[in-house]
C-alpha cells in the first residue's frame, strides 16, 4: 500500500474486506483507496461514485488498468441521488472518507444519503465513514 497516505492506508486496513465482495466507495477521487480495495477483493468489484466530473476523470486516469480489467468502475453522481442501475447487484460494503453528507457537516443531505446507501446494500451490508479510529460504522 505504499501508494496510499498513512490515513488512507489505515482506512483500507480497517475495512472488513474479503475476496469476492462488492464495494461502494463514496467520493473516492482520485481513486487511490479504490485501487487498493480492488486489489484486496480480487474477483469482487469496486464502484466509486463521485459528484465531481473532474474527480471522475481523475479516477478514470489513475485506475485505467483496474477499469479495463472490470474490477473497478466509476460513476458521476452525488450519493444523495445514487441508485442501482437496472440489473446491478447490491453492494456488501460501502465507505466514505471526507464526504460532507456523511461526516456530519450536512445532516439533511446525510439522511438522504444513508437511505440511498441502504437501498444499494445487501441485507447484511455495512457502511463505514471516517471519524472513528480510523472508521466508524453507521447503522443502516
Amino acid at each position: 500500500m505504499s501508494r496510499l497516505s498513512p490515513r488512507l492506508a489505515a482506512v483500507v486496513e480497517a475495512l472488513p474486506l474479503r475476496p469476492g465482495i462488492r464495494v461502494l466507495e463514496i467520493g473516492g477521487a482520485p481513486g487511490a483507496a479504490a485501487r487498493e480495495v480492488a486489489r484486496r477483493v480480487g474477483a469482487g468489484h469496486v464502484l466509486v461514485v463521485d459528484r465531481s466530473p473532474t474527480g471522475v476523470e481523475a479516477i478514470r486516469r489513475t485506475a485505467a488498468t483496474e477499469i479495463a480489467a472490470g474490477v473497478l468502475s466509476v460513476r458521476c453522481t452525488s450519493i444523495e441521488e445514487f441508485t442501482l442501475l437496472p440489473g446491478e447487484e447490491p453492494f456488501d460494503l460501502a465507505f466514505a472518507v471526507r464526504v460532507g453528507a456523511l461526516d456530519g457537516r450536512y445532516p439533511a443531505a446525510g439522511a438522504v444519503a444513508v437511505e440511498r446507501i441502504a437501498a444499494a446494500l445487501t441485507r447484511h451490508g455495512q457502511l463505514f465513514v471516517d471519524g472513528g479510529d480510523p472508521l466508524r460504522r453507521i447503522p443502516i
